[in-house]
């Protein structure tokens, strides 16, 4: 029987041109057993299976590897939720089912879904939960979809049945698919070829006019830049550079310019022909050694630092931009919100264009609603227009309970929408942590019931003094616990890890009511509600000038800034801290102390990059009390502000002149920006005068060496005493 209903469902695919969706609910051995059967009764050639007991003879991954088929087409998969919900996974391979292709989905019973003890909750659970800690609600939902959603046939055992099957959905009829119509021989869809018309554009029209091309999943936006890519090289075009957060991402783009040019010289990551050439180039590269092009195509743009794209954009007048709205990465909102405010600001004519027809599959394909709603890469804020008028009176801060969430979809997909927008990074597993993670407690921000604030709270630490003494000594690192393990390993704290942590994973205020007070009036009402149960709230993020300015504002202090930038937004990660207990207060002033000792020393070479306004927003401290120097330090330092005394004579004592005062107030309000990130470049980060002068926007070494002897004449005149004025005095006498 199940091989009359696969052959069914084929059928129907391959008429509509559509992917058909069947679930096999029922234990493993049963599901996998059936699945074999029905497929093996097919002529489908091309089958996958994600699993980690897949049968004898079968093609097959586990979830963790699905990275391998990127670019690849199946005609049917088999994804076995037995081995584990990854739900990253799911979301990529679904992807991979062509048109007139099958998706076989193998769980247990949809009513006992949310009470399956799913190996992926190993993952969720944090120390010192265990996996049975974890909730189903995900699974719960997920059960939830699968029943109401159209097109997806359920079948599962049942020994009441002459056939020993319940099956559900069968009737579900595919339209036949109509054949779109297409100007372009080489394109597919008239989208595809709109998008090809439009990069070309940008490389022989007006200068400075860029494209963003957005499209969802199988739309042909890859194939799009490698046909715009040949074409311009077959005009006569001569360098093209495609950039992309690695090249596997953009093998779809060489592949279609490939196919266009039959004569060229083909190389992993170039094609050569005559008098022209199609390379990559990694973003950083880029960024760091511009090159001449006469286009740069700038593929999977939400999954690069924004600050690295708007770098790209100054620095190449012709360029194009294209991205995955909704992916299993979901990226692409939030990166249109962020980047598309810096394109209006700095190139007003550049232009958007979205790909909507589908390529892999049919219009209106049932897989990719169903793994939309399942995995919520449809998920939406509400509209601006509907919450603009909000004041912060008129919202309302509360816990929200999580079973409530699961239940209430519209407030579910209000929330994740606005977690999209806010983190470019969000997945399908951060909605899987936030509804079932043991450790997590959730905040609302409401305006006329509609979700315009958010953030997610992980509770942390409070180990016990043999999981504290492993940690401190680098022994055990237990899943989940940035914080105390932070302090503890990185910072040298020993009792970090025994105290109690609530950290801000997330938080987000919807785009329309920014620089109105409501994310500082969440993160008090955070502080207020977990006072008592905490020692600190902590906050780990990609520190800039302007969100280490707001988090301050709220009371939080950086304690710890990474050594090295985070691949995914190109910033150096900082820990801050608000103490809530005296235990608390006491943790944070000695990490506080630490960091500021060891800062400058740090900043001389792993941090020597970092850019000198953070340094500044990282160290300042309002109690902070100015270095005592010796006398011999204060007249090295006059004789090279006020005299001539070389600079290389006069580092030692200018090194702990900046070292002393780098936390004073009065350093940061005396001096000019451009005086103190001078002194912070040169002095502590020991950076070469042309990279100091090209930091500073100056013409070379005698600018930058008149700055620094000026800003310590300022320093002098206002932490000297009496007898270095004095000799001050002596330099300055006609």
């Amino acid at each position: 029987m199940i091989e009359s209903v696969i052959d069914q469902l084929v059928k129907d695919a391959q008429a509509s041109f559509h992917r058909r969706a069947l679930v096999l609910a029922g234990d493993a051995v049963w599901g996998r057993e059936s699945a074999a059967q029905g497929l093996a009764a097919t002529a489908l050639e091309q089958v996958l299976w994600i699993s980690d007991d897949a049968p004898p003879g079968a093609e097959a991954l586990p979830a963790t590897k699905v990275a391998q088929l990127l670019g690849q087409e199946v005609e049917a998969l088999v994804f076995d939720i037995h081995s584990g919900c990854h739900v990253d996974a799911l979301g990529a391979v679904a992807g991979t089912i062509r048109g007139g292709g099958l998706l076989i989905l193998l769980l247990p019973s949809l009513e006992s879904l949310w009470q399956f003890d799913d190996p992926e909750h190993e993952r969720i659970a944090v120390a010192p939960y265990s996996r049975q800690d974890v909730s189903g609600r995900f699974l719960q939902r997920l059960a939830r979809t699968i029943k109401y959603a159209d097109g997806v046939v359920v079948v599962s055992p049942r020994e009441d049945e002459a056939d020993g099957l319940a099956i559900r959905g069968l009737d579900y009829q595919s339209p036949v698919a109509a054949a779109p119509r297409v100007d372009d021989a080489v394109c597919r869809t008239q989208d595809q070829g709109d998008a090809v018309a439009a990069v070309m554009k940008v490389a022989t029209g007006h200068r400075r006019r860029p494209l963003v091309l957005t499209s969802d999943r199988g739309r042909g936006k890859s194939a799009a830049l490698g046909i715009a890519a040949a074409r311009l090289l077959l005009d006569g075009k001569q360098h093209i550079i495609v950039t992309a957060p690695q090249l596997a991402s953009v093998e779809g783009v060489f592949e279609h310019a490939r196919a266009l040019l039959p004569d060229a010289i083909v190389s992993r990551g170039s094609i050569h022909t005559g008098a022209g050439v199609i390379e990559f180039v990694a973003p950083d590269d880029l960024v760091a050694q511009p090159r001449d092009a006469c286009l740069v195509m700038v593929d999977e743009a939400a999954a690069i630092p924004v600050p690295m794209l708007e770098k790209l954009l100054e620095q190449n007048a012709r360029i194009a931009f294209a991205t995955t709205v909704h992916g299993y990465e979901g990226t692409g909102q939030g990166f249109a919100v962020r980047f598309h405010t810096i394109l209006s600001r700095k190139t007003p004519d550049w232009r958007a264009l979205t790909l909507q027809t589908p390529i892999r599959w049919a219009d209106n394909d049932p897989v990719e609603a169903f793994i939309f709603n399942a995995l919520l890469l449809n998920a939406a804020a509400v509209a601006d227009e509907k919450v603009a008028a909000a004041t912060l009176e008129e919202c309302v801060i509360e816990r929200v309970d999580r079973d409530f969430l699961e239940a209430t979809e519209s407030l579910l997909t209000e929330l994740f929408g606005l977690l999209v927008l806010a983190h470019y990074r969000t997945r399908p597993f951060d909605l899987r942590v936030m509804l079932d993670g043991p450790n997590v407690g959730l905040y609302l921000m409401r305006y006329q019931g509609h979700v315009v604030g958010a953030a997610l709270v992980a509770r942390e630490g409070g180990f016990d003094e043999v999981m504290t003494a492993a940690i401190y000594e680098n022994r055990r690192r237990p899943q989940g616990n940035l914080i105390p393990q932070t302090l503890s390993a990185h910072l040298g704290l020993e009792q970090a890890a025994s105290l109690k942590y609530a950290r801000v994973m997330r938080i987000a205020i919807h785009p329309a009511l920014q620089g109105r007070g409501l994310g500082s009036a969440l993160l008090q009402e955070i502080s207020r509600r977990e006072r008592g149960a905490v020692d600190c709230l902590g906050a780990s993020f990609g520190a800039t000038v302007g969100l280490l300015h707001f988090w301050r504002s709220t009371g939080f202090v950086p304690v710890r800034l990474g050594l090295t930038r985070e691949h995914t937004s190109g910033t150096h990660s900082v820990v801050m801290l608000q103490p809530l207990t005296a235990a608390g207060e006491t943790l944070m002033l000695s990490a506080r102390q630490r960091f500021l000792n060891t800062l400058p020393h740090l900043l001389a070479e792993p941090l020597a990059w970092v850019d000198a306004a953070l340094i500044a927003a990282l160290s300042v401290q309002p109690s902070a009390e100015p270095a005592r120097l010796e006398a011999q330090d204060w007249a090295d330092l006059v004789a090279f502000g006020f005299g001539e005394r070389g600079y290389e004579m006069s580092s030692p004592a200018l090194w702990r002149l900046m070292g002393g005062l780098l936390s004073d107030p009065g350093l940061h309000e005396m001096l000019s920006d451009v005086k103190r990130d001078a002194l912070i470049i040169k002095v502590l980060q020991r950076r070469s005068w042309f990279d100091t002068a090209s930091a500073l926007g100056l013409s070379g070494r005698a600018a930058v060496l008149e700055l620094l002897r000026n800003a310590v004449r300022v320093l002098v005149a206002f932490y000297g005493d009496d007898w270095v004025m004095s000799e001050a005095e002596r330099f300055t006498r006609e």
